[in-house]
């Protein structure tokens, strides 16, 4: 995996990943940035939120369960002094289909936290990181 980052004007920023494709970053107007973009962190958090929903809809697919949505939505709170590494992320995953067993959505979520999601999983290293769900009958 690889990604290159170019600096692009004030404090924001343009990521090219290895797959093509453009990410735009950019810091407040206090740092020196436009507010065009989501900051890094941001990203980092988005970034973690996607790869656990990931394996949550293919843990339920897998599974045979009806799902047609899923959302997650992540807060986190980070260290007052620097490193500003996240200190405690919470995911509460709204889980939609029809007819979903509870213990699959619950299965679902225990396996990306415990064992697939590399993103969460590394992020758990300085963050305490928290779960809950819901399901929403389709």
């Amino acid at each position: 995996m690889e990604c290159t980052v170019r600096w692009h004007e004030g404090m924001s920023f343009i990521a090219q990943t290895g797959s093509g494709h453009l990410v735009p970053m950019d810091g407040t107007p206090e740092a020196g940035g436009h507010n065009w973009a989501a900051r890094p962190m941001e990203l980092l958090l988005a970034g973690a939120g996607g790869c656990t929903s990931f394996d949550v809809v293919s843990i339920l697919r897998k599974s045979r369960q009806d799902i047609s949505a899923c959302e997650v939505k992540l807060t986190a709170e980070r260290a007052e002094t620097d490193p500003r590494v996240f200190t405690r992320i919470h995911l509460h995953f709204v889980v939609k289909g029809k007819g979903l067993k509870p213990e699959a959505v619950e299965r679902a979520i225990r396996l990306s936290a415990e064992k697939y999601c590399s993103a969460t999983i590394m992020l758990g290293k300085t963050a305490e990181i928290g779960h809950s769900w819901e399901i929403v009958e389709a």
